[in-house]
């Protein structure tokens, strides 16, 4: 039996790429100044610490040699090196938590505004949770080195120019001598550390397959019962479960022998220059170039030498993985707008309802042509019937009216304006669409109703609701029109979220409106309702488009239009066409045959 494919693994890491990293830090430049502010707060942390064991040592030195009058005032000194520093820590961490944050918040708001600009054929070819990672778990990713790790790499490497300075001034010797173990401390922070964020990389994203795969199980509950895959289910659960104990268990064993290993090293280097150190104050010619606090200056400092380094090391793993996050990113916000207004393209004037399709051509795929050469003209105040199979191009020839895409040649034209050369709002403005699907949103009943007009009144929203006969069925809900619904309207029959979406759009009083199999899937009572609330909703349209399989709701229909391979092949009123005797009569005779049968 086959198993379901679990989700595939997001790439850890990217080469590191200047130009893209150079644009993710144009991000932070509204913030340019509370960043000074916070690089120069971090200098003076940087600078007060320093300070301190070169104050200590200096006060060492002084009672070594039975000046303890002056411990005092080395002593003041300390303490206020210690809080000045402390305050710059702490207001630091706010700054640029602060900056940081609105600088995320302001990327993952321009990608959501890009998406909501990109046409259908963006979401043709993504999945909504891919989309959703990206907005979300991408940009997350990105916080670390938002709030800290860009300034910080700047103060860690000054910190690093301070601290080999400084040792060099105390006592060359000492400090060449410490600087032995740096190519084995490199090798740990730059190439164990690497290898431990990729363990945890993989860990997260061995999780994140677990996530995803129980999402699916518990959606699919009914189907897995249904056709008795428990045990399959739990088999696959078993071996995603594996697989994350077994890369925990590798990143926790790295993870165990890098902190020894730093330390080991940290240690042979302490030990090298603390042997070297008490020699030279040993030796009668070197003594007078070393003292007891100087051996500890140099010790304190060797100490606080590591910490830069492994941030840096920190820094540079974080960098490679935000390149992955950061190329996803980049991906979606560079994709073009394809359905966009032209340049100071004016708005379209109020509807008339005058619809022409001119020798129009349209495929989705360049090796598959979907409509060719069609042409046909609605006059003001028809209703127009798109009949034919699945797949024929029915929602296609809609999709073009709303310009949900544009067509490959030809011109779909209202009321004399190529829809292309308008401004894009403005037309769909004008419009409502409806799907087969009728999507309702989380929320209260009121709050989808209103959901196209967001100034309705709560008066207005009832009376729209009555006039597609819900009202009814509204009120014996527990809180009527404010009666919360799941997302998809999970608590509402397909009829009912039918006759929601009617109201929505009776509620928008568009000049044409447009319903894609909106009135299928329902049964025979709901089908009663749905008649009457048709008669309502398409009484006063400039012009109507309506494709349905339910052969009954379209027969008063002003014209029927079959589609077929990519042409209208009839087009006339529900009596000319079966007359006629062609592809709408023997449609209706099937789905009469059909109802007969059933």
């Amino acid at each position: 039996m086959p198993r379901l494919r679990v989700i595939d693994d997001e790439v850890i890491e990217r080469p590191f790429d200047k130009r893209q990293f150079l644009r993710l830090v144009q991000f932070l430049k509204p913030y340019k100044k509370p960043i000074a502010f916070s690089l120069f707060l971090m200098v003076t942390n940087s600078v007060c610490s320093l300070a301190l064991p070169m104050l200590m040592s200096q006060a060492i030195d002084e009672i070594d040699v039975g000046n303890a009058a002056s411990f005092p005032h080395f002593l003041i000194a300390m303490v206020v090196c210690a809080a000045v520093g402390s305050l710059c820590v702490r207001y630091r961490a706010r700054i640029m938590d602060t900056a940081g944050r609105n600088a995320i918040a302001d990327m993952r708001e321009a990608l959501f505004n890009h998406i909501q600009d990109l046409s259908f054929n963006f979401f043709d070819s993504r999945s909504a949770g891919k989309i959703m990672v990206r907005v979300i778990n991408d940009i997350n990713s990105l916080n670390d080195l938002f709030t800290n790790g860009i300034v910080n790499v700047f103060i860690d490497c000054v910190t690093l120019v301070l601290l080999l300075t400084l040792m060099l001034v105390v006592n060359w010797k000492l400090t060449l001598i410490s600087m032995c173990i740096l190519p084995f401390l490199l090798i740990i922070l730059f190439g164990l550390k690497r290898k431990m964020r990729r363990n945890w990389q993989v860990v997260r994203n061995k999780t994140s397959n677990m996530n995803g795969y129980l999402h699916e199980s518990l959606s699919g509950m009914r189907v897995t019962e249904a056709f008795t895959r428990e045990d399959e289910n739990c088999d696959i659960f078993e071996e995603t479960n594996d697989d994350i104990r077994h890369s925990w268990i590798r990143a926790i064993k790295l993870n165990n022998l890098f902190w020894p290993s730093l330390d080991t090293v940290s240690a042979v280097g302490t030990v090298l220059v603390y042997l070297f150190g008490v020699a030279m104050l040993g030796d009668n010619v070197a003594a007078g170039e070393i003292s007891v606090g100087t051996l500890l200056l140099i010790l304190w400092y060797l100490g606080r030498f590591w910490a830069p380094l492994n941030n840096l090391a920190n820094f540079y793993n974080n960098v490679l993985v935000a390149m992955a996050s950061t190329e996803r990113i980049f991906e979606i916000l560079d994709t073009p707008i394809q359905i966009d207004s032209k340049p100071g393209a004016p708005d379209l004037p109020p509807i008339e309802g005058e619809v022409d399709f001119e020798d129009v051509t349209f495929s989705y795929d360049p090796e598959k042509v979907i409509l060719k050469d069609v042409t046909f003209h609605v006059s003001p105040g028809q209703t127009i019937a798109l009949v034919g199979p699945t797949g024929a191009g029915k929602s296609t020839v809609v999709n073009l009216i709303s310009r949900f895409y544009d067509v490959d040649s030809g011109a779909v034209k209202i009321d004399g304006h190529d829809v292309r050369d308008v401004n894009l709002h403005s037309l769909r403005a004008q419009m409502s669409v409806m799907m087969q699907d009728s999507f309702i949103f989380s929320g209260t009943i009121m709050d989808n109703i209103r959901y196209g007009k967001l100034d309705a009144t709560e008066e207005e929203v009832i009376a729209a609701a009555k006039a597609v006969h819900i009202h009814d069925t509204i009120m014996t809900m527990e809180k009527g029109y404010y009666t919360e619904v799941n997302e998809r309207g999970s608590r509402l029959s397909t009829g009912q979220k039918q006759l929601i979406s009617f109201a929505r759009a009776l509620l928008n009083d568009p000049k044409i409106l447009i319903l894609d199999e909106a009135t299928s899937s329902i049964d025979t009572h709901t089908e009663i309702l749905i008649q009457k609330a048709l008669e309502t909703l398409l009484k006063g349209r400039t012009s109507s488009f309506v494709i349905a399989h339910r052969l009954s709701t379209i027969r008063k229909a002003d014209c029927i239009m079959v589609v077929q391979d990519g042409h209208i092949a009839e087009r006339g009123t529900h009596d000319e066409l079966i007359a006629l005797g062609g592809h709408y009569a023997e449609l209706c005779a099937a789905q009469y045959k059909f109802l007969q049968d059933a």
